[in-house]
């Protein structure tokens, strides 16, 4: 199964609902209504905690750039991934998630049937052209009963979703700006991953894509 779809004029419906698994959803152009607020919360996050590269485990330098907010922010050494409540970078505890998210990923958490999502952890990505995220499971959460909220925006991505194992097969979906990847349940555990972003320019955020993930991790 594939959803490969380019063409971005006639993804942007705020309404349109995609399932692409059991429990995964991806809703088009949902975000758009807020994406004001969303940059504005963004802005001041990154005051905050800004953009870093973190290394992996093995010593690695991720491609994207990466910052957090929330009770929770994810962090990587040479002794593993995990989530911390204090900003390495700062030493002080992460920013608050900004209501604008809390209420965007409430609200496309419930469309997606996962009622009362209340995350404690956002994530932050930033991907200029090149840049990528590997297949992976997202397991550093201490339980998997709620689901992940991905929002893109920016330039478009290949979202890929796999199975339970890496070497699995995978679907790609084009994801463009404002739309929402809900996914959790059965599903919570399938790896998934981002192919290289392709050059380009987008007219609110330039060179560049951000991804918004929330999720419960404590």
């Amino acid at each position: 199964m594939s959803l490969d779809l380019f063409d971005e004029d006639d993804l942007q419906q705020p309404t349109r609902i995609e399932q692409f698994s059991t429990q995964a959803f991806v809703l088009r152009g949902f975000a758009l209504p807020w994406v004001e607020a969303l940059l504005t919360a963004l802005e001041r996050v990154l005051h905050e905690s800004p953009f870093r590269h973190m290394q992996t485990p093995g010593g690695f330098t991720m491609s994207a750039r990466l910052s957090s907010c929330g009770a929770l922010g994810w962090t990587s050494s040479a002794q593993g991934y995990r989530y911390s409540p204090v900003d390495p970078l700062s030493g002080m505890p992460w920013p608050a998630i900004p209501q604008a998210l809390l209420d965007l990923a409430h609200s496309a958490a419930a469309t997606a049937g996962f009622e009362h999502f209340v995350p404690d952890a956002c994530l932050i990505n930033a991907y200029a052209p090149g840049a990528k995220m590997s297949l992976h499971q997202d397991k550093n959460e201490r339980a998997y009963t709620a689901p992940i909220v991905s929002i893109s925006l920016g330039l478009p991505a290949m979202f890929q979703f796999g199975g339970f194992e890496r070497s699995d097969p995978v679907q790609r979906l084009s994801l463009f700006h404002g739309d929402v990847v809900v996914w959790g349940g059965v599903d919570r555990l399938r790896y998934h991953g981002i192919l290289p972003i392709k050059p380009g320019t987008h007219s609110l955020l330039g060179e560049q894509r951000i991804n918004i993930t929330l999720r419960k991790a404590g």
